[in-house]
């Protein structure tokens, strides 16, 4: 079996690679254009996790290319897992999430200065595993400490829980059980037994796969309870070749979820940036991103978004409904359900979601991602705002200041891109052609020899 990278095989990021291998945001009233959604990051681990008090429902994106027989994904967890505890599901409840969280980008155009009255306005601001093993290999998955405490089938995966004694004992049934285990990992499985935790083995059952006729892999999702609200992000880094793309999407009752041991930090929000970006909104991300990290050396974890789930503004997607949020481990709206026990449409109730994002390697973070909710329930989005300039023909004194005016905010503009992404300031004044208008500027600032002729000024 290869060695497969860990961020094209895992799905809880950090968990087991396959083969071990300020205040509210202001009133909307533009337009909104644009999203930066995960596709944007090639390799990039998805997890969502709904809690409430200690009980916890995982739900693991597998970013999985190669071929089904190659897949595994192993994660440690804190409790032993039975059937009904497992659980797979649909991508696109996720990619809602997904959207309805992305940072975005929103557009306003400006008035004709000539006929713009004054009043106030709002600014922006391998071969398949057997479930079971064979007979004749009870006897060596015993002495090596090994315990196979429960074997499933769901859906297109074959399910594993396994405890061990020693670390040595559980790397050598792995290695004998077509894994590959890559240098630095006993340690860190050592640390994992030592906190009585177990391993949750999942590899695809071909002939379940062939019965559902498509290659892509569901989400599998876990349910359980314990007072531990981490994602182990550890093993994920023993065999990586360089940092990794996390989105934690949280799904909680009383408010915003921050890492508990990690600094979280808001992503620069509410800023204007010139309107060419809308033709590279990815690349700006990824950038400013990007420079992000760089500014916090690779040590934080990044806030996107945080909303109330009943409602957005502005909406890159629509809310989840009730029961999307249920098919995502939201149990606590069984109130919202129907006379017939079905959840009602719309938006969900009682339910905060938080949108984290980090890049993390072995050296920037040792520790498993450990979280906390808040009661701070303050709405915070990424958005990212172009203002278009008037472009019109008509001629008044008003025209002449507006533009003085427009080239102070293109400059500002230019500066505030170029910060945060670490592009080129003299790029960014070309492609906005901020030369042009400082000549226009210049021009409506000179005396005009036809003023003079009569008399007029």
């Amino acid at each position: 079996m290869k060695l497969i990278p860990l961020s094209a095989a895992i799905a809880i990021a950090g968990a087991f690679s396959a083969a071990l291998v300020p205040s509210s945001a202001p009133g909307f009233c533009g337009l909104y254009v644009a999203k930066a959604d995960t596709k944007l990051f090639n390799k990039a681990s998805q997890v969502v996790i709904a809690r409430q008090n200690n009980a916890t429902v995982l739900t693991m994106v597998n970013d999985y290319q190669g071929e089904p027989k190659d897949f595994a994904l192993v994660v440690p967890v804190p409790t032993f897992l039975e059937r009904e505890q497992i659980h797979v599901t649909e991508r696109k409840v996720i990619d809602h999430l997904d959207a309805y969280t992305s940072p975005r980008l929103v557009e306003y155009f400006d008035e004709d200065p000539c006929a713009r009255r004054d009043y106030p306005r709002s600014m922006p601001p391998g071969i398949a595993m057997s479930a079971a093993p064979k007979a004749k290999d009870a006897e060596r998955t015993k002495s090596l400490g090994v315990t196979i405490e429960a074997t499933y089938t769901v859906g297109e995966y074959d399910i594993l829980i396994l405890s061990a004694k020693e670390s040595d004992g559980l790397e050598t049934w792995l290695t004998e059980n077509g894994y590959k285990i890559p240098p630095g990992a006993s340690e860190v499985i050592g640390s994992y037994l030592k906190q009585k935790m177990r391993f949750f083995v999942a590899k695809v059952n071909l002939g379940e796969q062939t019965k559902r006729g498509t290659q892509s892999l569901r989400p599998l999702q876990i349910a359980f309870e314990s007072p531990k609200f981490m994602l182990p992000i550890r093993l994920g880094t023993v065999n990586a070749d360089g940092p990794q793309e996390l989105f934690v999407y949280t799904l909680t009752q009383r408010g915003r979820v921050e890492a508990a041991n990690y600094r979280t930090v808001k992503l620069p929000s509410d800023l204007e940036i010139p309107v060419y970006v809308k033709a590279e909104f990815g690349a700006f991300y990824k950038a400013m991103f990007s420079q992000q990290v760089k500014k916090e050396d690779m040590r934080v974890v990044f806030q996107e978004y945080a909303w109330d789930m009943g409602w957005c503004d502005p909406c890159a997607a629509e809310p989840l409904s009730s029961a999307e949020l249920r098919d995502l481990g939201v149990f606590w709206q069984d109130g919202n359900a129907g006379a017939r026990g079905r959840p009602t449409p719309g938006g969900g109730q009682n339910v905060f979601v938080t949108r984290l994002h980090v890049r993390y390697d072995r050296a920037h973070f040792p520790e498993d991602l450990v979280f906390q909710e808040t009661g701070d329930r303050t709405n915070f989005q990424g958005r990212y705002i172009l203002r278009h300039p008037w472009v019109g023909t008509a001629d008044c004194d008003a025209v002449r200041e507006y533009r003085k005016t427009l080239l102070s905010r293109q400059r500002q503009e230019a500066r505030t891109l170029a910060n945060l992404t670490g592009w080129e300031l003299e790029q960014i004044n070309a492609k906005m052609e901020i030369a042009a208008l400082e000549t226009r500027v210049e021009s409506d600032g000179s005396e005009k020899w036809w003023r003079k002729l009569w008399g007029q000024r």
